[in-house]
């Protein structure tokens, strides 16, 4: 119900902001494609990633995925890598800012972004919100084209704000930010309405994975329109 509530909220709300504030909705949404675009992944490293799912854990199951999907990104593309939850912290103000960008945007930098990832572990909480506020502050600094965050989480948001609401805030000013959302193995109607508002608001795309499966579907389809044809992806039966 909460769910459902939410989305009808955009439903209505999307349209006096398009009037009131030059919203950027997706009928008149556009960018120069000579300029091309920069690619940010953003992956949860929060504690619950340790949690078992389908013989394994999330973390490992994203980090195999992770390897897969790499491979086929064209490497002119500009594409970084930002984790979050990664560190504890003393206390939950030092928690809720546990966001790092371990690999910069560049190009050929697909294994850069593996090898980083690989060297981190699940621990903390999950500052959704503080992530992308960085991201967009900082990660892009200096790029003035199209920004396609890919958002990867297991979980909403803990740290005491909301994504929805941000990304609510940034389209009254912002027509350069997409935010793909991969929501994984999550069940609560609150936490997806949270996500699947963030990314259809930004009009990006949003998945919900139960399954490995359903988790590299959602980074293939997401990086579709970059990815390099030559490249060739078999899945392991097991």
């Amino acid at each position: 119900m909460k769910k459902l509530l939410v989305l009808l909220i955009l439903l209505f709300a999307l349209p006096s902001f398009s009037s009131q504030y030059g919203v950027y909705t997706p009928k008149n949404f556009s960018f120069n494609p000579e300029v091309g675009e920069r690619l940010l992944f953003i992956v949860d490293l929060s504690n619950s990633m340790n949690e078992t799912l389908e013989n394994s854990t999330k973390f490992k199951l994203m980090t195999l995925t992770m390897k897969r999907i790499l491979p086929q990104i064209n490497p002119d593309t500009w594409v970084g890598l930002r984790i979050y939850g990664h560190r504890m912290g003393f206390t939950p103000i030092e928690a809720c800012r546990a966001s790092s960008l371990i690999s910069p945007i560049a190009q050929n930098n697909s294994a850069n972004i593996e090898n980083a990832l690989l060297q981190r572990k699940p621990r903390g909480m999950t500052p959704i919100t503080f992530s992308l506020k960085q991201a967009i502050k900082y990660d892009f600094m200096g790029f003035n084209g199209k920004k396609h965050i890919i958002l990867m989480t297991d979980g909403g948001e803990n740290c005491d704000e909301s994504p929805c609401k941000f990304v609510m805030n940034l389209i009254k000013i912002r027509r350069d930010v997409q935010i793909d959302v991969i929501a994984f193995n999550i069940n609560d109607e609150d936490d997806l309405a949270q996500l699947e508002c963030t990314a259809l608001v930004t009009s990006g795309k949003f998945y919900n994975a139960q399954t490995a499966a359903q988790l590299y579907n959602g980074f293939n389809d997401s990086i579709g329109g970059i990815k390099n044809v030559e490249a060739k992806i078999v899945l392991p039966k097991n």
